[in-house]
């Protein structure tokens, strides 16, 4: 059951939001609502850290950062070049394998390459006349520096901060153990988005990258070389599926009645902040908001029938959420 937030959850989601808000507006300013996808790729950066000292959190949204940028940068190429879906379903196979081990080694949280593979799949799913892939790019790092120096803003002003996430001083064996589990990890990343996306594909789904980055979610549970849980995989797939159909609920509110490409914008803007304050707390939740601010962003950018789409996001999600799963009992976790 979610419980309420915190005020410090409260401060760190209006950061968040606050690191979208002005780039969406400016971007609203232009007459451009429908880039505002590009913006809030960038702003996921800011969703690192939680919890953090001031020094370490800083560190870890530049890597975030990085991530999602390389991820704009990968998945606007892809559409730039004209790439077919079985060449994403391979560079997002690769993406989502290699970034697993960077994420752990970084001990990331949010952990996983979960938001790095939302980038990559979301961009190279948009027309590539929309932005060029630089302009993409930029949109984005733009986006994720300004919530990189809201961090640092808020640092100065936050002289005390909780340390949710201490740093692992482990001996020898243990980082061998850790090491382990890691490379563990990054083949059930490798083995449920590879399953995903190929199912996607000999299914006729038209968004096989929603359900590679679906597959991902419940192995997002499993962090930093920690020992897998089949149950907390299990209960975390649960958690997506009903969040997800909640969020459909909410996004079919929002797009059949064919609002006005602005609003939708301020839409997207505004379910961030709901979406980031119940992350730690329910994620089931959480979805709730995400999904809905998902839609609308991509609905924006790539414009498509509403109600195929939700059909075809609630399939996306079952086929991947089943494919972590699965990778997640087949590939074992216990290590000696």
């Amino acid at each position: 059951m979610a419980r309420v937030p915190p005020p410090a959850d409260r401060r760190h989601a209006a950061r968040v939001l606050l690191g979208l808000l002005v780039p969406g507006l400016v971007l609203l300013a232009v007459g451009r609502p429908e880039l505002i996808l590009y913006a809030v790729l960038g702003s996921f950066a800011g969703m690192y850290g939680r919890g953090e000292r001031p020094a370490e959190r800083l560190r870890h949204q530049l890597h975030g950062a990085g991530m999602l940028v390389t991820g704009v940068a990968l998945g606007t190429t892809l559409a730039a070049t004209g790439a077919g879906p079985g060449v994403l379903v391979g560079c997002v196979t690769a993406f989502a394998t290699l970034g697993s081990l960077v994420t752990d080694a970084l001990r990331l949280r949010p952990g996983g390459p979960f938001f790095g593979i939302f980038a990559l799949g979301a961009t190279a799913s948009v027309g590539a006349d929309l932005v060029s892939p630089l302009g993409a790019v930029l949109i984005c790092a733009a986006t994720a520096g300004w919530c990189l120096g809201l961090g640092i803003v808020g640092a100065a002003l936050v002289t005390t901060c909780s340390d949710l996430y201490p740093g692992v001083h482990a001996g020898h064996n243990t980082r061998v153990v850790v090491r382990t589990r890691s490379y563990k990890q990054a083949l059930r990343y490798a083995l449920a988005t590879a399953t995903a996306g190929l199912a996607g594909l000999a299914l006729g789904v038209e968004h096989a990258n929603w359900a590679m980055a679906a597959a991902a979610v419940p192995l997002a549970i499993v962090t930093a070389g920690d020992p897998i849980d089949l149950r907390a995989v299990v209960e975390r797939a649960g958690h997506r599926i009903a969040g997800t159909f909640a969020g459909l609920v909410v996004t079919a509110v929002v797009l059949l009645p064919e609002p006005r490409p602005a609003v939708l914008a301020l839409v997207v803007m505004a379910l961030l902040f709901p979406t980031e304050l119940f992350l730690s707390r329910h994620h089931g939740v959480a979805l709730g908001f995400f999904t809905p601010l998902i839609m609308i962003m991509t609905e924006l950018a790539a414009p498509t029938e509403p109600l195929g789409l939700l059909v075809a996001r609630g399939a996306d999600t079952l086929l991947g959420v089943a494919a972590g799963v699965a990778a997640a009992a087949l590939v074992p976790g216990r290590e000696r």
